[in-house]
């Protein structure tokens, strides 16, 4: 496999560097009273061998997902090396704010023995700052990670996860729907904005296909979809928006809040927006855009792959979101409790590593290193992903488009991209309160009789500076 220069030390080299890195930090109790970060009881931090025990949220890529192969991997050399360490998968059920309750919960009590955690990107400031996990290497976040991405890895000066797979809202549409209403570019890989996507909608509207419904939908549901939408459309009406600073703490002004409101409204007003979308969760828009009833949705990488399943490359595109996407993804970060923190940090380096990330790419997640979507030399053979079984004439029931290397055909010219431009949801260790917060209080802009936009952000206001303190 070539290697390209850009944070690719030597494998063997590199781990054997952070295995005694991290030995150092597992001697490491924290306090002169032999008690951990988090206040509780320190617990023994001899290493040995055992179960490396990673907890993480289900695997969108299926049963025997990427992930899970690539966990199968890494004990395969261990037992090849005869070490005696093996890592287990536990899938943590429910929603994403269940499953950050449910580690909160683990972890604070003690009460599961987790050595690796999957956290959402706006959790790490959280669990950083409870001390629930270990300050890492900063080498364990080189500089092939996309530096977007790279960022939500820190907190207070200090690396506490390591980028493990990305996310980017993208702006998936039919082609052949816009071909019938008279559109003669079909391809909006580039220029889109929301003035243009109005003006495709309305010509749909007079040229209404099969099972269309209304224009597009998304995720406006109460939950974290609701959340980011907003936010995406508040970045995009205040380019330099920052409701938090770099401590966490609320900064925004009323007019701000005001402008990314009206925003929010235009974007949700009922002649182009499916009704539907107001109760909607990744998998109710994904749905309803999959049974022809919008010709455009917002959603993240991994339903590409999906889609592609369902639809043809004449039937179906991707573009950029227009306006500003939030990023999203998952950081793998060692649990202060873990007693086997030396080997857990090889494990996530094994797993964010260069040939991981490419077999995250090619399993529809979007990777988190440069060199997955621009190294043609870099390719997944440790896990290579196995699609669905071969038809009975021998073709592969994977539809993606694939480019030259091997990549989804949009990874290069549309997913790199939208990561590097991506701007982040607000960095606080309040981050649960914020969004609950903001989650609540935009919901009145979605019923029967929304408020002005100056009324909304003053309650809005007010709302989160109670939800995030001074």
């Amino acid at each position: 496999m070539t290697r390209s220069p850009a944070g690719r030390t030597a494998a063997p080299r590199l781990l054997a560097a952070l295995l005694a890195a991290l030995l150092g930090l597992a001697a490491c109790t924290g306090g002169g009273d032999g008690r951990g970060r988090g206040g509780a009881q320190a617990p023994p931090t001899a290493e040995g061998p055992g179960d490396i025990v990673i907890a993480s949220g289900r695997d969108v890529t299926g049963r025997n997902g990427v992930r899970q192969r690539l966990i199968d991997a890494w004990n395969t050399r261990q037992e090849r090396q005869g070490t005696g360490y093996r890592a287990r998968l536990v899938e943590l059920p429910g929603s994403a704010d269940e499953q950050r309750s449910q580690l909160l919960g683990a972890l604070q009590s003690g009460s599961a023995g987790y050595d690796v955690v999957n956290l959402d990107v706006t959790w790490v400031p959280e669990f950083a700052a409870a001390g629930l996990i270990r300050p890492l290497p900063e080498r364990m976040v080189d500089d092939d990670v996309i530096a977007s991405v790279a960022s939500t890895a820190r907190w207070d000066g200090r690396v506490y996860a390591v980028p493990f797979n990305s996310d980017v809202g993208l702006l998936y549409y039919r082609r052949d729907y816009l071909e019938r209403a008279g559109v003669q570019h079909t391809d909006l890989g580039s220029g889109l904005d929301w003035d243009r996507l109005r003006t495709l909608i309305i010509a749909l509207d007079d040229r209404q296909p099969g099972a269309y419904d209304q224009g597009w939908t998304t995720q406006l549901a109460a939950y974290e979809g609701r959340t980011v939408n907003a936010l995406e459309a508040f970045a995009s009406a205040v380019p330099d928006l920052a409701l938090t600073d770099g401590d966490g703490r609320y900064r925004a002004t009323v007019e701000e809040l005001a402008r990314g409101i009206a925003e929010l409204r235009k974007r949700s007003e009922a002649s182009y927006i499916l009704p539907g979308a107001f109760r909607s969760d990744e998998a109710a828009s994904a749905g309803d855009f999959a049974d022809g009833r919008t010709a455009f949705l917002r959603h993240w990488p991994y339903v590409y792959r999906t889609l592609y399943q369902s639809f043809t490359e004449e039937q179906l595109a991707v573009a950029p979101l227009p306006g500003r996407a939030v990023l999203g993804g998952q950081n793998l970060a060692v649990t202060d409790a873990s007693r086997r923190a030396g080997k857990a940090a090889e494990l996530i380096a094994f797993l964010t590593g260069p040939e991981s990330e490419r077999c995250l790419l090619d399993a529809g997640f979007a990777a988190t290193r440069a060199s997955a979507y621009t190294d043609d030399g870099l390719r997944c053979t440790v896990a290579a992903p196995r699609g669905p079984s071969p038809s009975p004439t021998g073709e592969s029931a994977d539809r993606m488009p694939r480019d030259a290397a091997g990549r989804p055909e949009y990874a290069r010219r549309i997913l790199l991209p939208a990561l590097h431009r991506a701007v982040h949801r607000p960095r606080t260790p309040l981050y649960g309160a914020f969004t609950q917060a903001f989650t609540a209080r935009l919901g009145t802009l979605f019923g029967p009789r929304p408020p002005s936009d100056q009324d909304l952000a003053r309650a809005l206001d007010a709302d989160l500076r109670k939800a995030l303190p001074d």
